[in-house]
């Protein structure tokens, strides 16, 4: 049974594979997404930044333009992005267009997923950052405006920071708008307009505080949490080794210092050398650092007890292939034999 979703997307209790665009060129990211298809991994995620979270052998590539890429070499497997921030540089009205035109090209294999972004993504191209409450402010009518757009016709909508007029999308779309949230009063606004819920807090914090605020945001509009299709990231790099294993995680030492996400820091050199001050420690706690299949298993086990529908796995292996290779022959199994 699925949950939230239309069929051919996100199936309940399966694991996905998610490309950082940030940590190697699109390419090889594609060639990455391809394997992942072909060992069984049931969707694609994608970022979608302007700035990568490190600088040094950084790459970025253009998330729209490579999951339509995606589109054209896959089958069957759903694509979409975690997250696309839906606050400054994007105006959501072409997010929907787009998102429309690759499922209108594609079939209904797309899915989308807003977010309230962060300062590198926005402040590079000249915007003033702003307050959290705004940022949650334009993702909800974001929200409603994408879905406004791909269901309705000539949309009028007055909001606090958006406005239509007599807009119209000429390709209607039955693509399910996840919503980023790691703090209740945005699972809040989940329950009330998403069709799921996508995390990168932990299980046990999303179980005692988001999964009560989906609720109650869902019971505005006569929904449940079981409604609502609950998602959630594991960060993850695999060797043999452990210091092997733990070193490519430190291109994602920025993001755990909680500054990143509130001020306005957006360029990868001052985030790069932020980063730097993270201990290796801070890094093995906030990162699963695997060096067997079981070590991967266990925390996707432990996701799915907690009440998650999905999980998708973020990797930044020393060597991608292997770990991909490795989930398709021991992880994925493992789950498909449950389901």
């Amino acid at each position: 049974m699925e949950i939230g979703l239309p069929d051919s997307v996100i199936k309940r209790n399966s694991v996905s594979y998610s490309c950082n665009l940030d940590i190697a060129d699109g390419q090889t990211m594609l060639d990455y997404a391809v394997l992942a298809q072909k060992v069984g991994f049931s969707a694609i995620w994608a970022s979608d930044h302007f700035h990568p979270w490190f600088h040094t052998g950084a790459k970025e590539t253009q998330a729209w333009i490579w999951l339509a890429t995606l589109l054209e070499r896959t089958k069957d497997i759903p694509v979409g992005t975690g997250v696309t921030a839906s606050i400054l540089r994007y105006h959501p009205a072409i997010i929907a267009q787009a998102f429309a035109s690759m499922e209108a090209l594609h079939g209904k294999r797309v899915f989308l997923t807003l977010g309230a972004g962060e300062a590198l993504n926005e402040l590079p191209l000249g915007y003033d950052w702003i307050s959290l409450r705004e940022r949650r402010e334009r993702v909800a009518e974001s929200a409603q405006i994408v879905r406004r757009l791909i269901s309705e016709d000539f949309i009028n909508f007055s909001g606090k920071h958006y406005t239509l007029r007599d807009a119209n999308l000429y390709m209607k779309a039955t693509l399910p708008i996840y919503i980023g949230a790691s703090g209740p009063k945005m699972a809040e606004v989940v329950g009330e307009l998403g069709d799921g819920f996508l995390t990168i807090k932990g299980a046990d914090y999303a179980k005692a505080e988001l999964f009560p605020a989906i609720e109650r945001g869902a019971r505005k509009v006569g929904k449940t949490l079981d409604d609502i299709t609950k998602v959630v990231e594991i960060d993850v790099s695999y060797h043999k080794d452990f210091k092997t294993a733990l070193a490519p995680l430190r291109t994602q030492a920025g993001p755990l210092i909680p500054e990143m996400f509130t001020d306005p820091i957006y360029d990868p050199r001052v985030i790069e050398r932020m980063g730097s001050k993270v201990t290796d420690e801070e890094i093995a706690k906030s990162f699963v650092v695997a060096q067997s299949p079981e070590d991967i298993i266990k925390p996707v086990e432990a996701a799915f007890n907690l009440g998650f529908d999905h999980v998708y796995l973020a990797s930044l292996s020393p060597d991608e292939g292997e770990f991909i290779r490795l989930c398709g022959d021991k992880v994925l199994p493992y789950f498909k034999s449950r389901m």
